[in-house]
């Protein structure tokens, strides 16, 4: 979810949800229009404002204290939420694509890092003119907000989203585990080698039914964050030009200021780095000496239960994770989060969300509205109450936020912004469905074998991201 993406994740590349598009305008124009109104179709001659959210009806309905403080200021403005029930954020986004499709596209829709770029190629409105007209009111928003989340939102110097959530990949640890391995907690600055000395020491004293370290193949939590703390990653990462009017607006005093620019920019694979090498090559030996699993597809969901049952010992996960511990029963002194791992640099991986206007939005100015007071300090506390993610103002990340649920140490999830400004988002590119497939495909192989087995994996994945980069989103 924002780097959070529950449930196992399906190989669907943009090329496929771009064919289900294609699809839905054939079925519409071809097969359903002779017998069709506009008004037939659901959504249509609806002028409620559409917002659309990756969840459940109870999702939706938990949006509904937030929709009642609007309609309060804004009882012109009808609102309506669409939980849309998906697989993780790749089915998501291709629903949302065969809803423009079919034409019943919503005005605006809760995107993840994951899909940023897909959008603001194709889908989403810039938010730049409101945000320049409405300045005043947005200045306590900025205030309260890091500039790495919002450049993560930034495209060709151009913002499309306001970010609501975050999670960056923290380590979390058993305390028990650590405790029984005779480990104290890692010091903030520890290393890729202390990490794998204290996996050694959680095997040695839990020989049998206990994980020392649990990762899944995606790209949250994945190898990601040890190619980030290693100062590389599978793509080459630039940034964009532009962006001043809003970083000399907003964050003139920030002292990451000469750091933000017009946006991330993936243009090319970089699987065969040498860093990238010996990240993987590390994780290789994990697996080698039994210290970590071989990571299989999926979310967190099934992970949680694992945590909270004291047969783990270590995995990356942000905030999210909170809630969900505390549901399984983990008491609040069972677990505790420090920052990653440093290696070369101690940069962290994050992902965020937030919401995007769509070009196609009936009314822009009303889904301006939305966004707008979506991102006030009491929107945000009516939508997020619990720690089932991390606020994206600094505020709210406050001691009541986890109280009784722990952990003990949760200003490491906010710290992680302030105490390492370069910390970056996903690598997703417009073709980010299809690039992160290439990746999944190769991360196993690469992990599971010898020396040339990795090499010939990373070989693979070069080639399978040349051919992902290539494809139009």
């Amino acid at each position: 979810m924002t780097g959070a993406i529950n449930g196992h994740l399906r190989q669907i590349t943009r090329r496929t949800a771009l064919g289900a598009l294609g699809a839905g305008i054939i079925g519409a124009s071809v097969a359903s229009w002779p017998r069709l109104t506009g008004t037939d179709i659901p959504g249509r001659g609806d002028n409620s404002l559409s917002i659309a959210i990756l969840g459940t009806a109870a999702d939706a309905a938990a949006r509904q204290r937030a929709i009642d403080a609007f309609s309060r200021i804004h009882p012109e403005i009808k609102v309506k939420v669409q939980a849309i029930q998906a697989v993780d954020w790749k089915d998501f986004f291709t629903k949302i694509l065969t809803m423009v499709a079919a034409g019943t596209p919503p005005d605006v829709v809760y995107v993840a890092t994951e899909g940023a770029q897909l959008f603001a190629e194709k889908l989403a409105h810039p938010l730049d003119d409101y945000i320049r007209r409405d300045a005043a009111d947005m200045a306590d928003f900025f205030s309260d907000v890091h500039p790495s989340l919002v450049e993560a939102f930034m495209y060709k110097g151009s913002l499309y989203q306001l970010p609501m959530d975050w999670n960056a990949a923290n380590m979390y640890y058993n305390t028990a585990a650590f405790a029984e391995a005779g480990l104290d907690r890692p010091a903030d600055d520890w290393t890729h080698l202390d990490f794998r000395s204290n996996l050694a020491a959680m095997k040695k004293a839990r020989p049998s039914d206990f994980t020392p370290y649990y990762w899944t193949n995606r790209l949250f939590g994945g190898v990601v964050p040890w190619l980030y703390a290693n100062d590389t990653s599978f793509l080459k990462e630039t940034r964009s030009t532009g962006g001043d009017w809003l970083w000399d607006g907003f964050y003139a005093n920030d002292p990451s200021r000469s750091l933000r620019s017009g946006g991330y920019q993936w243009l090319e694979p970089n699987a065969t780095d040498g860093r990238v090498f010996e990240s993987f090559d590390y994780l290789r030996g994990l697996v080698k000496d039994g210290l970590g699993v071989r990571p299989e597809e999926g979310g967190g969901n099934s992970l949680v239960g694992l945590f909270a049952s004291n047969r783990i010992g270590t995995t990356p996960a942000g905030g999210y994770w909170v809630q969900g511990l505390h549901e399984a029963g983990m008491g609040e002194n069972g677990f505790d989060v420090q920052f990653f791992p440093r290696w070369k640099t101690q940069r962290h991986q994050f992902g965020t969300a937030g919401y995007a206007m769509m070009k196609t939005a009936k009314d822009k100015d009303a889904a301006w509205e939305w966004i707008k007071f979506s991102s006030s300090r009491e929107a945000m506390e009516l939508i997020f109450p619990n720690p089932a993610t991390t606020p994206a103002r600094r505020s709210m990340v406050n001691a009541d936020l986890y109280a009784g649920k722990g952990p003990a140490h949760w200003k490491v999830f906010y710290d992680t912004l302030d105490r390492f400004p370069t910390t970056g988002p996903i690598p997703a590119p417009p073709q980010q469905a299809a690039v992160e497939t290439a990746l999944m495909k190769n991360v196993s192989l690469a992990v599971s074998g010898d020396e040339q087995q990795l090499k010939q994996a990373l070989a693979s994945m070069q080639r399978d991201l040349e051919i992902a980069l290539r494809r139009q989103p």
